[in-house]
């Protein structure tokens, strides 16, 4: 029998090596897997990417006839269906292993509860919920992608201790500490994709990559409505990472030419908005974009209820200017009882920046 504080520390290792492939497995969630057999790991797997085998096989392979009688630790319900792979429940049954320690069913109603029944009625004890809310915040983007059909949009933006993201000039580099940019780096490489208007691009000429952070680039996505863009442009180097812009119809036909030959991918909409765009993604298989964009499409993002997440670094720096660009443009709301209160907030010192963390 195994103590809880036991199955806790198994969960934990499940999401650590699910955190292997951060970034590579949308449409499916991050999975990790770890067998025991008389208190030893006998093996351990991650879902490496949508197409490949989930978890529970890569530990099964490992464990091999030592599953036998075995606890199974998984940080995701045993999917019950046919999808691009074989049921896991059915690999699990076969393999004879007498306990699965599940963290968090799944959250597709159609599934839910459906991997866990199919066990218990071959006679496996299941235990559910184990390091729950860990499981859940790992797979926020997966979560919200299978309940609303869109991907999870996180708004992130740096500011000084007077809400301004640059000078009145639009001089902005930097205002965070270099602790604060790696960390950025980090939720880019967690991400599928990072948007930003042709505003920063005209600016800031960004670059969007996750630079030394170990991991994979994010799709870099520029929303531009008259494409009114510089040739030459860092997100034009597209062997570092991809870059998709999305304009309106027959609008400068000359760059579109110029940056398909250099491998951008334009895609023209009859309108160009936050929602249009989001829903774009979720159809190419996205579950977490990036806004990195200036305060207009901040707002219009918003007021479009596509951004479900705020990241706010703030720089303890005065930068002062009634007309310094801030975070976030015109809402419409007129008294401070219409504004919009963060859910779930965290606070987290990062050097000698503060990062505040919320969900709308």
């Amino acid at each position: 029998m195994n103590s809880p504080d036991f199955d806790q520390q198994m969960m934990q290792r499940c999401l650590q090596l699910a955190r292997q492939a951060l970034g590579q497995t949308s449409p499916n969630p991050l999975v990790g897997s770890v067998i025991v057999q008389n208190g030893e790991i006998v093996g351990e797997g991650f879902h490496p990417k949508a197409g490949e085998p989930h978890a529970e096989i890569f530990a099964l392979r490992q464990a091999q006839e030592r599953a036998k009688g075995a606890t199974v630790y998984v940080s995701l319900e045993p999917c019950n269906h046919y999808g691009r792979t074989p049921p896991c429940t059915d690999a699990l049954i076969a393999a004879g292993v007498s306990k699965v320690v599940v963290g968090m069913v799944d959250p597709n109603p159609l599934v839910s509860g459906k991997g866990v029944e199919k066990l218990q009625e071959s006679g496996i004890e299941v235990v559910v919920g184990v390091e729950e809310s860990a499981c859940r915040q790992l797979n926020e983007a997966f979560i919200h992608r299978i309940l609303h059909h869109q991907p999870l949009g996180i708004l992130k933006y740096a500011m000084t201790l007077d809400g301004k993201i640059a000078a009145t000039t639009g001089h902005s580099a930097w205002i965070t500490g270099t602790a604060s940019r790696q960390l950025v780096h980090q939720v880019r490489a967690a991400c599928d994709a990072v948007i930003v208007g042709g505003n920063t691009l005209r600016k800031d000429n960004p670059n969007l990559t996750t630079h030394e952070v170990a991991g994979v680039n994010p799709l870099r996505v520029v929303m531009s409505k008259t494409l009114d863009l510089p040739s030459e442009a860092n997100l034009w180097q597209t062997d570092i990472a991809s870059t998709l812009v999305i304009t309106e119809r027959t609008r400068n036909s000359k760059l579109q030419a110029q940056l398909r030959n250099r491998g951008v991918e334009v895609i023209e909409l009859a309108s160009v908005t936050p929602s249009g765009v989001m829903q774009l993604l979720y159809e190419r298989g996205l579950s977490s974009v990036l806004w990195e964009c200036g305060g207009t499409l901040a707002a219009q993002a918003i007021a479009d209820g596509v951004i479900q997440k705020i990241m706010a670094f703030i720089a303890p720096k005065i930068i002062g200017g009634t007309i310094a660009p801030c975070p976030i443009g015109d809402l419409g709301l007129e008294k401070m009882t219409q504004a919009l209160a963060l859910q779930r907030v965290t606070l987290q010192q990062i050097d000698g920046d503060i990062l505040i963390e919320g969900y709308l």
